[in-house]
């Protein structure tokens, strides 16, 4: 007997960054299984931008202050880290910032740039407490797969002055699974598998769905080719 295949698959979009998928009916067991393989790849497999170092003109550390600036370098690094981007080119990119006078500081200040789309204008990277005020930036940002800690990175040059930052590259920032039992005929322990998935708004969750299966898909073609021509 063949082993069904789902045949019911199902997209209920709850905002442009966050849909429900629902997989029905899988073969038992089938659920736990397909749901913890895209799970996996849906997190750490997907292509994405990320800012990777970053550069405060007159500061030589994370541990420094900056003058008239709220926030200290460690918080607006968090901050950096927290602006998500589509990166076009395959090299890396340069963004810069300069603002001065008493202002609140966000994504959006960046200078547009061809290579790169700012996604998140809307997140917050520092405070400037005084007309006098003053604050430079440039930032490296680049394409990458999944999360690349700074320790993954040790052998990475930068240039002076620039300190580096977890690539947080992934797209997606939540996935969530569960099965339920779901009746096929006479059968009541077939799977319906229901997903969860939350991106950062730089691809929608359905192309994000589209992409691990892809990946899964290539690895198991690869896998499978091996064995073409064996013999029973």
């Amino acid at each position: 007997m063949d082993i069904q295949l789902p045949s019911q698959i199902q997209a209920q979009v709850v905002e442009p960054n966050h849909a429900l998928f629902t997989i029905s009916p899988c073969y038992p067991g089938y659920g736990t299984t397909l749901g913890n393989a895209l799970r996996r790849v849906l997190l750490s497999s997907l292509p994405g931008g990320a800012i990777t170092a970053v550069k405060i003109k007159g500061v030589d550390h994370e541990f420094s202050t900056v003058e008239h600036i709220k926030e200290d370098v460690v918080d607006i690094l968090l901050n950096l880290k927290q602006v998500r981007l589509k990166v076009f080119s395959d090299e890396a990119v340069q963004l810069t910032l300069s603002i001065s006078g008493k202002k609140k500081v966000t994504a959006k200040d960046f200078e547009k740039n061809s290579d790169v789309e700012v996604m998140t204008p809307e997140v917050h990277i520092a405070t400037l407490t005084d007309a006098s005020a003053k604050l430079e930036i440039t930032v490296v940002a680049q394409k990458g797969r999944g999360y690349v800690p700074v320790e993954a990175r040790e052998n990475e040059k930068l240039d002076v002055g620039y300190m580096a930052l977890d690539a947080v590259y992934t797209p997606v920032r939540n996935v969530n699974f569960k099965t339920e039992h779901v009746r096929v005929e006479q059968m009541t322990n077939f799977d319906k598998l229901l997903m969860d998935v939350t991106t950062d708004g730089t691809i929608s969750p359905e192309i994000a769905m589209n992409q691990a299966c892809q990946i899964l898909v290539d690895h198991f073609a690869q896998i499978g080719n091996a064995f073409t021509n064996a013999t029973s």
